[in-house]
């Protein structure tokens, strides 16, 4: 009987790209010191191999017409979470793949003990674990008060046991945490390199499209904050979700940076407690320290995370500086735009920050990926420069263009209707968010500006 040779290769740890012989940069995507030995056994001719030609990856096989295929809406079911189900898009979907990633002990595997727990009594949930003992996992459903429902439990770490199992058992929510520590009896390579993440990632993601199983797989990140293995996995899947969280900070932040089955860039808060992590329904609330008196420097936003308006506080923090090349610092922004808009505001309002060191920050630990802040970026560096507070009960928000013009930004209704129902009096916006008076909000007075000094020069008259 021919026999299965052995050989080496070089896959990159960035791109999952192979390469046959070592070299300092990845060819594929040009990342340096990525390329890792990989041995890997061949099958013999005529056996069975990694490469599973024909396989159904998909669930369907055979070439059909547009017109023939069902176009029925995707089957949703919620989890009871209500912040979990929003990053989701309104719940799970048969045959729906996510991928959850995030830092050692921020939640990951609370999160979803609670979830597939309390979906086990209404569909069947299977949680497999490769990191923790049955005892361990029990430990942690004691502490979280989880009731057993109908939950089962698997250790193990080999796919071709899960994969037999989960035939066997059918259940229509499948947990692996993590994927690597799985691994398939086809490679020779040790548990969580990239061609063991990527080939039992790929049976999992198979067999969860062919029976209609909701599939998580828990993923480990690296020092840089993302997700561990090669690129490729975050493309197999149909959801990535982060788990976010300053140091120290009880709340965690759930983010969407790809949904096939929702908005992307949806945002869902918790509190880690003793408990748990539980929900926090009003996370505007938790974001807005209002202060005893207006303090210099303070501007409320309005920003928009998937489909929700969200009020958060910018600081921003003047002060001269001794170096001969001050200091531009943003936490929550991009630093690279904070100095373009200082550079706009000396060039359009003539307000300089010339020898002086300029700190920017989003209180709560939420990161701004739009340019709705720019505006109160601008005047929150102007207010702490002057030293002459924003009055408390306003809310900003808009873009500012390099010309020193005021932009638009999506979704300006739903921004000034939360603003609103928090109990701000006045919201300064771009000249072209500002609604018609018979469509503002109650109680809330709109006023829109087109350039940057019109904008400053309202801040100055209401001191």
């Amino acid at each position: 009987m021919a026999k299965a040779s052995v050989k080496s290769r070089y896959v990159c740890t960035a791109c999952g790209g192979i390469s046959m012989q070592w070299a300092g940069q990845c060819p594929e995507c040009g990342e340096w010191n990525t390329l890792e030995e990989q041995v890997q056994a061949t099958a013999p001719a005529g056996g069975r191999g990694s490469t599973r030609v024909g396989a159904q990856y998909a669930g369907d096989s055979g070439i059909k017409r547009l017109s023939e295929v069902p176009r029925d809406q995707e089957t949703r079911f919620p989890t009871g979470i209500g912040e979990f189900d929003r990053v989701l898009g309104g719940g799970l979907v048969a045959g729906g793949v996510v991928l959850l990633g995030g830092d050692p002990g921020i939640g990951k595997s609370t999160l979803l003990l609670e979830a597939v727990a309390r979906v086990a009594g209404r569909h069947g949930a299977l949680y497999v674990t490769g990191e923790e003992s049955l005892r361990q996992v029990g430990m942690r459903a004691e502490r979280l008060g989880v009731e057993d429902d109908g939950l089962r439990l698997l250790a193990e770490t080999r796919v071709e046991t899960i994969i037999e199992l989960a035939a066997r058992e059918r259940p229509e929510v499948l947990v692996v945490d993590s994927i690597q520590t799985i691994h398939s009896d086809a490679l020779g390579s040790a548990p969580g390199g990239v061609a063991q993440v990527r080939e039992s990632a790929a049976q999992l993601v198979q067999f969860a499209k062919r029976t209609g199983t909701v599939l998580f797989l828990v993923g480990h990140v690296t020092k840089e904050g993302q997700l561990a293995g090669p690129r490729v996995l975050e493309h197999m899947v149909d959801t990535v979700l982060y788990f976010e969280s300053d140091s120290g900070s009880r709340y965690r932040l759930l983010r969407a940076v790809k949904n096939r089955f929702g908005a992307a860039n949806e945002l869902g808060v918790f509190a880690m407690l003793d408990t748990g992590l539980k929900e926090v329904k009003n996370p505007s609330a938790i974001f807005l320290s209002r202060h005893e008196q207006p303090v210099p420097g303070s501007a409320i936003l309005v920003t928009r995370e998937g489909t929700r308006p969200l009020l958060l506080e910018l600081q921003a923090l003047v002060a001269e500086s001794p170096l001969s090349n001050p200091r531009r610092l943003a936490v929550g922004l991009d630093g690279n735009r904070l100095g373009m808009l200082l550079a706009v505001l000396q060039r359009h309002a003539g307000v300089s920050t010339y020898g002086t060191d300029v700190f920017v920050n989003i209180v709560g630990g939420v990161r701004i990926a739009e340019t709705a802040s720019d505006l109160p970026t601008l005047l929150a560096v102007s207010s702490s420069l002057r030293d002459r507070p924003i009055p408390q009960d306003w809310v900003i928000f808009g873009e500012v263009g390099l010309a020193g013009e005021i932009r638009p930004v999506p979704n300006g209704p739903d921004r000034l209707a939360e603003a609103a129902r928090h109990g701000f009096r006045r919201a300064l916006v771009p000249a072209k968010n500002c609604p018609s008076p018979g469509d503002r909000p109650k109680g809330l007075e709109v006023m829109g500006v087109e350039r940057l000094d019109a904008a400053l020069e309202i801040v100055r008259e209401a001191d």
